[in-house]
């Protein structure tokens, strides 16, 4: 059997959306960008969304719209994609890693208040695996040193906790709509917030720093616009939101049917030596990704019998501390951060998706116990 990685659910009505973009004078930003902004921050409860290429552009944005600058030092979490410090780079700061919790992969609040110094200008939290962190307490730290929070919601979308959701109370959350999320146009992202001012100068800074989109220009007649202060080329297009407004509506139901897989996934393994994260209470998992940490010196050939039986396993995340940009630049090493390079170490990330069949998920559970077997 064959047990891809990850499948998508693009369809008929994102093929429709597309076809109407097409007949449309604005396949870049326009109507349907507008419209799925505000779908988006319907669902999140965050009044106001600005759609993005990608989640690393929402980063950078945000953080430039927060007023993050170069000099400045930017607190976040070595166990996630090199997306969220390499924005912090972008944005002229220095990113502060501080590791992670054991029992969940997500950054360790604990730790926070010790890596603060005078440069410290915000939190940058990662939502690993689709579980938020302790936002909680991660705002009264922010709020107790004036620091600024910034979420990176990439596998969060659906996700809650404490009654929280991303982008409630922070400056913002970034999402992305990466070919594997679970609403994706292949590549894009958003930024989320509760506050007027991120929203518009995000929007300006998307689109070279132009005072006004060529959409907005044509609906009100403006023939001309300002620069007036740098800006990127980070602006969704109209064809991305065209195929993500759809998805969006499904969003739950479709993480629904994730959760089920991942209940499933974590009773099969159960006292079986295959360690997993921990799912928390009070927390509304987005079940993006379901990693099994397994015994660092079996990992890799773990690994490849999954592959070499068809299932498309692979490694979400090895630590950013010790990739060799990061070593050189910030004299990081090994040791620096012991939680996250053992989660680093141990870590395979199983397929995780809605449109996986019953036979497909209990395939994956007999390969996984077969070659723990043998390990």
């Amino acid at each position: 059997m064959k047990v891809e990685f990850f499948k998508h659910n693009i369809g008929k009505e994102e093929l429709e959306g597309i076809r109407r973009v097409f007949n449309s004078p604005f396949l870049t930003t326009g109507k349907a960008v507008d419209r799925f902004e505000a779908d988006l921050a319907n669902y999140l409860g965050t009044d106001l969304a600005v759609g993005l290429t990608s989640c690393t552009g929402a980063l950078h944005l945000a953080l430039i719209a927060a007023g993050v600058k170069r000099g400045d030092e930017v607190i976040t979490t070595p166990m996630s994609f090199v997306a969220t410090s390499n924005a912090i780079m972008m944005a002229g700061a220095k990113p502060v890693f501080v590791d992670v919790e054991k029992e969940t992969g997500n950054i360790n609040a604990n730790l926070i208040e010790d890596a603060i110094t005078k440069k410290t200008r915000a939190i940058l939290p990662v939502h690993l695996y689709g579980q938020m962190a302790d936002m909680k307490k991660i705002l009264a730290i922010a709020k107790k040193h004036k620091l600024v929070v910034i979420e990176d919601a990439a596998h969060a979308l659906e996700a809650g906790r404490d009654g929280i959701r991303p982008g409630a109370d922070s400056f913002g959350a970034c999402f992305s709509f990466y070919a594997t999320k679970s609403i994706t146009s292949g590549e894009g992202g958003a930024f989320a917030t509760r506050r007027p001012e991120a929203a518009t100068l995000v929007k300006q800074l998307r689109s070279h720093g132009i005072t006004s989109e060529v959409a907005q220009r044509h609906r009100t007649g403006l023939k001309s616009y300002d620069v007036d202060r740098l800006g990127w080329k980070y602006n969704m297009a109209n064809i991305q939101a065209a195929m993500l407004i759809p998805q969006l509506k499904k969003a739950d139901v479709r993480r629904d049917r994730r959760a089920k897989i991942a209940e499933y996934f974590r009773k099969a393994f159960f006292k079986t030596g295959v360690d997993m994260p921990r799912v928390l209470p009070r927390s509304r998992h987005a079940h993006h990704l379901f990693p099994i940490w397994v015994p660092a010196e079996n990992r890799d050939d773990v690994l490849n019998y999954l592959n070499e039986h068809g299932i498309g396993a692979t490694i979400n995340y090895p630590p950013i501390h010790l990739f060799s940009l990061y070593r050189k630049k910030f004299g990081l090493k090994e040791g620096d951060f012991p939680v996250a390079e053992n989660i680093g170490r141990r870590t395979i990330s199983l397929p995780l998706y809605s449109k996986l069949t019953d036979s497909e998920v209990k395939y994956v559970v007999r390969q996984v116990k077969n070659t723990i077997t043998k390990a």
